[in-house]
């Protein structure tokens, strides 16, 4: 049998061409499978090599869970060390969404429990809707221990809820010096923005007023961390490492507790303020304004109905205002006119003036308070009795200009530089000035007013405080001081302020005698209008004054008790102590007072009775543990 032939391929002969292109078909393929292969390996080094601790404790995280613990703040102390503003435990109720499976019937149950509509949680919830899912969101704040035990014994039921730790401050003296101290509220966007190199986040709590805003950064301390295994669905298995936080730095304020009580106390149920002040040094003793704000109503965040009636009320607690109220200074500023006519030469301690209970000038009367005048009257009578008639003599002969310059050198007109924000400056006027205000030039018988210290002359409690300390003082103008010192959580002093000198009265020492000697029969001489600050082993010196608000021709002769409470004078009184040797200075404004030796001169007196017959205080409140 003859074999099968197989059939004879004939293979094509390639041209050159060709064969050239299919070379680089496969070139390119095989660089690109060689890139691919090397971008792989790339990857896999960078992964797993480069970034592979990263990677690493990011798995470790989807199983640790990192908590920062918030650090106790500083306790805030006064003079002698007694704790004024520290910290409690406060537990707090938090949802975290990344561990909620089931958050509608989550949120159902603790709505349960907590006695709450569904709406009063979403409403939470949604306030904090832009928070990263991993953020806890707050749903309720300091609660009490029994809706604590509920919630914990609903643990299981509740996956995504959990209970916080936090310090909350704790006022153990409820609202005293609360425009000093400030209050406290959860950090919005701005300030985050500002302070996001500062180690802050979402619903940490920062000083928004007081000294708590001005000394954030000593008070705040610093965070710790907590580390705990959780399990899927977030609940805490075991703990791991952490650290502690370092609690912040104590304030040390010049305040003395037992003053500054009494001072809030005597001008309680009316609007005002009262400043108590070491006249050789500048050390605020007590500052008081009245009312007082409700420090616990800002814990966690003040309600709209509670902001708004703050607002509303016509007496103003909002505003600090021994630093914050501008008034004018009445009859107070007759010192100013007395130092500066004495120092100008134009009158002499002996020079005699005639007050007929009025006095013409131009086209107009200008009455005396006395309205069948004093009589014959020289400098000492008229500053113990603020004679009107004697003082709109003197102003004509000093002049606006003049009388400005002793104010200024006297701290009127400037801000003290105390410790605290928003402080008013007041103001000083002088023809210059109302020049470029009003564009008017200024007419001599607007110095009648503002000799007498009325017209268009402003100054603050703190600013008369300071006045009358430097007066008696030997002419010395302290800065006004509330620290005393920042201390660390070991007790060490890191920080201690010295006395500030910021200028000198431009007045004589023995002209400065004469003018404390003056104030000094104005509270115990027998005509003198200070009188009710008179104290039997004390001698006390002071100058009374009446701040009109407002001229209303409608309201001559009416009854003082018929005339409307917002269109009562003002009343100042303020005072020093002792006489021979002043170590003390208060000052009292008491708004629609009406009369500074009645309403305000007693206030005075209180403070100055407690100063010196200081007695040993109740002791210390016991402090809570476990922070």
């Amino acid at each position: 049998m003859l074999p099968i032939q197989q059939p004879i391929v004939k293979i094509k002969k390639l041209d050159e061409d060709e064969l050239a292109a299919l070379k680089k078909r496969v070139d390119v393929a095989t660089t690109i499978i060689i890139i691919f292969i090397a971008v792989l390996i790339a990857r896999l080094w960078f992964l797993q090599i480069h970034n592979g601790s990263k990677y690493e404790k990011m798995a470790e995280n989807n199983r640790v869970r990192i908590l920062d613990i918030v650090a106790p703040r500083g306790n805030i102390l006064d003079r002698n060390d007694r704790i004024l503003v520290t910290n409690r435990p406060s537990f707090n109720i938090i949802w975290t969404k990344e561990d909620a499976p089931d958050p509608d019937g989550v949120l159902k149950r603790l709505a349960h429990i907590m006695s709450k509509e569904m709406t009063y949680l979403i409403q939470k919830i949604r306030a904090s809707a832009d928070n990263p899912r991993h953020v806890p969101i707050r749903i309720e704040e300091d609660i009490g221990w029994q809706m604590l035990a509920y919630v914990e014994n609903s643990r299981f039921k509740l996956p995504g809820i959990s209970i916080e730790v936090l310090p909350r401050r704790d006022y153990l003296f409820n609202n005293l010096s609360s425009h000093i101290v400030g209050y406290l509220g959860e950090i919005n966007k701005n300030e985050l923005n500002k302070l996001r190199w500062d180690n802050y986040e979402i619903g940490d709590q920062i000083g928004k007023t007081g000294l708590e805003k001005l000394y954030e950064q000593s008070l705040k301390g610093e965070k710790g961390r907590h580390y705990m295994e959780v399990d899927a669905r977030g609940f805490e298995q075991r703990r791991l490492k952490g650290q502690k936080p370092l609690p912040g730095n104590d304030i040390r304020l010049n305040i003395d507790l037992a003053l500054q009580q009494t001072a809030e106390k005597a001008i309680e149920g009316r609007a005002g303020a009262v400043v108590a002040m070491e006249v050789n040094t500048g050390r605020i003793l007590a500052l008081a304004s009245s009312p007082p704000l409700k420090l616990e109503e800002f814990v966690g965040g003040i309600s709209s109905k509670s902001w708004k009636s703050l607002l509303d009320n016509p007496l103003h607690p909002l505003v600090n205002k021994s630093i914050m109220g501008q008034y004018p200074p009445g009859s107070t500023y007759k010192i100013v006119s007395a130092l500066a006519a004495l120092s100008e030469k134009v009158i002499n301690t002996e020079s005699v003036l005639y007050c007929a209970g009025s006095l013409s000038f131009g086209n107009r009367r200008y009455g005396c308070w006395k309205k069948s005048g004093h009589g014959a009257v020289n400098l000492k009578k008229a500053l113990a009795e603020s004679c009107d008639v004697y003082f709109y003599q003197v102003g004509q002969k000093l002049g606006v200009d003049t009388l400005a310059r002793y104010a200024k050198s006297m701290g009127l007109g400037n801000k003290t530089g105390i410790e605290l924000q928003n402080e008013k400056g007041g103001l000083v006027p002088t023809s210059a000035w109302k020049e470029r205000k009003h564009k008017e030039p200024w007419q001599k018988g607007e110095t009648m007013s503002v000799v007498i210290g009325q017209g268009f002359n402003l100054t603050t409690p703190l600013q008369i405080a300071q006045m009358t300390a430097a007066t008696v003082n030997g002419g010395i103008l302290y800065r006004p001081q509330l620290i005393n010192a920042v201390i660390d959580p070991d007790g060490n002093i890191i920080e201690e302020f010295s006395p500030v000198v910021e200028g000198k009265v431009s007045a004589s020492k023995r002209t400065l005698l004469f003018v404390r000697k003056a104030l000094v029969a104005a509270v115990n001489d027998k005509h003198g209008t200070g009188g009710a600050a008179k104290m039997e082993n004390i001698t006390v010196g002071g100058k009374t004054g009446t701040a009109q608000v407002v001229r209303l021709a409608h309201l001559k002769g009416i009854p003082e008790e018929k005339i409307p409470y917002k269109y009562r004078d003002h009343a100042w009184f303020t005072s020093f102590a002792p006489a021979e040797k002043p170590e003390i200075a208060v000052t009292v404004l008491v708004e629609h007072g009406m009369h500074g030796g009645s309403e305000a001169g007693p206030i005075a007196k209180e403070v100055m009775t407690k100063y010196f017959n200081r007695e040993t205080e109740t002791e210390q409140p016991a402090l809570m543990s476990g922070l």
